[in-house]
């Protein structure tokens, strides 16, 4: 039922503006909201894995100004001969150069025992907390043309339009279920990536009392530019430079899930937690894929989410044993290949208040798919020979149409052609030979 666009399309602008979030800007070390214990500690690290820095390279390296801020913390470090200033490379106090003195290696030593974390300097969990909340009414309320527009590269039909719409505008999760290769996941992240709404904003880490939670992953998390607006329109200052301006988070994991993986990961050589899936995907998408196929039961696994689904908020545990309440402003999405009667009673699945099948295309709407693809991919159609694909190979064979077969028996019919140095054609021995290497008989 589902085609994947030839290209993909850009994010929908929000329907309804609304002045978006933006980290205040930062004057000085109360503004951080931590206190200058910590960050002494994290600047003599940065300074002992450096070397000779200047006042602004260190200021740079913990993501904070130096007016008002860093430049008071070397002060109270050079005050206690924690480090010395060895000349300049500039004018002004920043481009004073220091370096770490034998009782600065020892301060070094004592903080690295308590955590390895040498980076931009962490907001605190309530300044996350508020940041969180405050962008979660950001995200797009979605209507049948919003809809349209963005799944305008895939084969739907309007009772499948009728089912995600209201599904995604509700916020809660939502159970796509039905054979495999026809687009749940390609709907699902489709949906994430055009329709959650505009930017936002998160930190690189959370402190809590003096211990780190990464949040910021390279990996899941798009940076966008913010070249064009660095500072706030009201004072003109910059905004506070421990936040990164990102594309809403679409984050998808599958069978390598587990319970440890939805909770704090606590790294013990660099001593710092990594934050879990749910916290990274707030304010956007979290896509869990072949549900039922983890290493945890799927019951557990539904158990997990009943308190945050219902009440926006989710407990993580420190090693301490202490729980911290976090943000559940997640669109949480299960897929999966198998049926619902094989994962989980009714009483749990009625915990999920939309449940979307996506089921094998018509007829119809499989011609239009291998239409598309051929067009895509620039191999002529011949609604003659389509006909002959269908007749000896899925209805004679006894065989379902799936989404994901144009696609595939394309690709087939460009890799033979390919070999053979002739351009790609669609006809009878083109399509047996793709055919025949693509499908499998069980049976044997």
């Amino acid at each position: 039922m589902s085609l994947r666009a030839k290209t993909p399309p850009k994010p929908l602008a929000q329907a309804h503006a609304q002045q978006p979030w933006l980290p205040p800007p930062i004057r000085s070390i109360q503004d951080t909201g931590l206190n200058i214990g910590i960050l002494q500690d994290l600047a003599i690290k940065i300074l002992y894995f450096g070397g000779y820095l200047s006042g602004n390279q260190i200021a740079e390296q913990m993501h904070l100004p130096f007016t008002g801020v860093v430049e008071h913390v070397l002060e109270g470090l050079k005050r206690e001969k924690f480090l010395e200033v060895r000349g300049g490379g500039g004018l002004g106090a920043g481009a004073f150069e220091y370096v770490i003195t034998l009782k600065g290696i020892e301060k070094a030593h004592e903080a690295l025992a308590r955590t390895q974390y040498a980076g931009p300097c962490p907001v605190t969990l309530g300044q996350y907390v508020d940041a969180m909340n405050a962008q979660a009414r950001a995200r797009l309320s979605v209507h049948q043309d919003t809809l349209e527009k963005a799944l305008r590269g895939l084969v739907l039909n309007n009772e499948m339009f009728g089912r995600i719409g209201p599904a995604v505008n509700s916020g809660k999760a939502i159970f796509m279920y039905g054979p495999p290769g026809n687009g749940k996941t390609t709907i699902a992240k489709s949906v994430g990536n055009m329709i959650l709404g505009s930017p936002m904003w998160i930190p690189y880490a959370v402190d809590v009392d003096g211990q780190v939670i990464r949040v910021f992953d390279n990996v899941n998390h798009e940076v966008l530019p913010d070249d064009s607006d660095r500072r706030t329109t009201a004072t003109g200052e910059r905004r506070d430079p421990r936040w990164l301006r990102i594309r809403r988070p679409v984050i998808m994991v599958g069978g390598e899930l587990t319970m440890d993986g939805l909770d704090l990961v606590y790294d013990p050589i660099n001593k710092y937690y990594e934050a879990p899936f749910q916290m990274k995907s707030n304010g956007g998408m979290f896509l869990i894929d072949d549900f039922g196929r983890q290493q945890v039961r799927p019951r557990d696994l539904l158990n997990r989410w009943i308190v945050p689904l219902e009440n926006r908020v989710d407990f993580l545990t420190l090693s301490t044993g202490r729980k911290i309440e976090v943000p559940f402003n997640v669109l949480i999405v299960f897929s999966t290949n198998m049926p619902p009667a094989d994962l989980v009673d009714e009483a749990f699945l009625r915990r999920i208040p939309h449940k979307i099948e996506v089921g094998d295309p018509s007829w119809d709407e499989f011609r239009e798919i291998f239409r598309r693809v051929c067009e895509a991919r620039r191999v002529p159609y011949d609604e003659k020979e389509m006909a002959y694909l269908v007749q000896e190979w899925y209805i004679k064979a006894g065989r379902n149409p799936r989404a994901v077969h144009p696609r595939d028996i394309i690709e087939q019919i460009i890799d033979i052609s390919r070999y053979l140095n002739q351009p790609p054609t669609l006809n009878k021995e083109m399509l047996n030979r793709a055919a025949s290497a693509y499908f499998v008989d069980l049976d044997y």
